[in-house]
């Protein structure tokens, strides 16, 4: 394995993301999201928080509150072989299915957290995928927006530091649109 320039460190968050080989989509079949949501409930119980997710037809993002630094690495190599191994299977394929190891950004305070999450839920409207937000089913933003007690998704951290996060998700979402029409035009 690589060295990494910045190692984890227990109780801090995390942005941690990854694309496709070549760019190539990494979810073949509906079912795939759910198999990979699965794999991070079943490998994260005790080395990191999911804080928020979004999975996109050729990459996903991640945030993490690292809980055990030392086993993470660990957990997440154990969920993204086994991962890739079930879709070669499944496609009949073979060889990478990521770009390479995951990539992760330390988050240094609790405001950028609200900003990022802010940025993984609206990546499917930025790709064309839905028009609103809420649509993209394999992403946190439902469970942020009804802001009910997750059992492995922990939201409050981000959720409690608006009153409101659909509103805030929205109208950043109405302003980037009247700018990208003011820019077209």
């Amino acid at each position: 394995m690589p060295y990494r320039k910045q190692p984890l460190s227990n109780n801090n968050y995390y942005h941690v993301y990854n694309r496709g080989n070549n760019r190539d989509i990494i979810f073949f079949k509906e079912k795939n999201y759910s198999f990979l949501l699965k794999r991070l409930k079943e490998k994260f119980t005790s080395v990191a928080e999911l804080n928020a997710f979004c999975f996109m037809p050729n990459h996903y993002h991640l945030i993490v509150k690292i809980l055990d630094e030392d086993n993470f690495p660990k957990a997440m190599n154990r969920i993204f072989i086994s991962y890739t191994k079930a879709i070669n299977k499944e496609n009949n394929r073979s060889g990478h299915l990521f770009e390479g190891r995951y990539k992760y950004k330390l988050v240094p305070e609790n405001n950028y957290l609200l900003h990022l999450s802010r940025y993984i839920h609206l990546n499917p409207i930025r790709a064309g995928l839905v028009t609103n937000v809420e649509n993209w089913k394999y992403s946190s933003y439902n469970i942020f927006v009804n802001n009910k007690a997750h059992n492995f998704i922990k939201h409050e951290i981000i959720t409690e530091q608006v009153v409101n996060y659909s509103e805030f998700v929205k109208d950043f979402q109405e302003e980037q649109n009247i700018y990208l029409k003011d820019v077209v035009i």
